[in-house]
């Protein structure tokens, strides 16, 4: 091999050593810009640690504690075994611009001291003027798929997205459902199927 040749050959190695370094920086930037909105986020609901604050900011009790088996179907929405909780949806914000700092919904999980808030919920509405997947915190939202019936009706064709900020999470922070999370002290514990997925951009 010439001296030209291995000057060549180290060249596209260091290229790519740059390339790989600055591609390293750059997404551990975009973490850190995105942990610096979760932490404002989880302040700034940490007020709803107290359901009854929750409820006089219209967030309002959907009562069933909702968990899955983790059964798979054809054509349904993946959801690892675990429980979401009882979700306190804030109907009147469904459907408006997407706020990373007021979600839709905030889920609490049944425990022998009371509701304890482990969850938040953001859902946005399947529209006609849908182009792309919603995204957050760099994440891409679950869907499109059909209303969690029987607690929203089948015809709500919508997006979601879950960020577990205030109890640990073996899935992952924005997996939809927890195994942490248990529904046994739940005075109307609900097992849901999946989901159905529909038609839209993914």
């Amino acid at each position: 091999m010439t001296g030209t040749a291995r000057l060549g050959r180290c060249g596209v190695f260091v290229l790519a050593g740059l390339i790989g370094a600055w591609l390293s920086a750059a997404a551990a930037q975009a973490e850190d810009a995105n942990k610096a909105d979760i932490d404002a986020l989880k302040k700034s609901l940490a007020k709803y640690e107290d359901y009854t604050a929750a409820v006089r900011d219209l967030y309002l009790s959907t009562v069933g504690c909702v968990y899955y088996s983790g059964e798979k179907l054809p054509g349904t929405m993946n959801y690892p075994k675990g429980a979401m909780g009882i979700h306190f949806v804030n109907v009147p914000s469904v459907g408006q611009k997407l706020d990373p700092m007021k979600p839709n919904v905030l889920i609490y999980e049944p425990t022998k001291k009371g509701l304890k808030l482990v969850a938040a919920e953001w859902l946005v509405p399947l529209t006609p003027d849908t182009k792309e997947v919603p995204v957050l915190f760099g994440q891409k939202f679950m869907g499109p798929m059909e209303g969690h019936y029987p607690l929203i009706p089948r015809e709500f064709v919508h997006y979601d997205l879950h960020a577990w900020l205030f109890k640990d999470n073996p899935n992952g922070m924005f997996s939809p459902t927890n195994s942490n999370v248990k529904c046994s002290k739940a005075e109307f514990p609900m097992l849901e199927k999946p989901t159905k997925m529909m038609p839209g951009p993914m």
